[in-house]
């Protein structure tokens, strides 16, 4: 039997994901550069692109079963 994750769980996860990931690169950005604005621009561009490599990349994890056991 092979795991399947849903599009919806991947969304999800990869939402969440986002989240965080901006909340760390915004607080460090804002550390390095005193500049609230251009810290909130530059941290929302990372994170799109990076959500959407984020939700590919769990796509393509998704078509493997490496690693994963079915529990009974």
């Amino acid at each position: 039997m092979k795991f399947h994750d849903y599009h919806h769980r991947t969304l999800l996860k990869s939402i969440t994901w986002t989240v965080v990931g901006f909340l760390v690169t915004f607080g460090v950005l804002v550390i390095f550069t005193r500049d609230v604005g251009a810290s909130m621009v530059d941290a929302v561009i990372i994170q799109v692109i990076k959500f959407v490599f984020f939700y590919l990349h769990e796509r393509v994890w998704n078509m493997y079963d490496i690693g994963q056991e079915v529990k009974h």
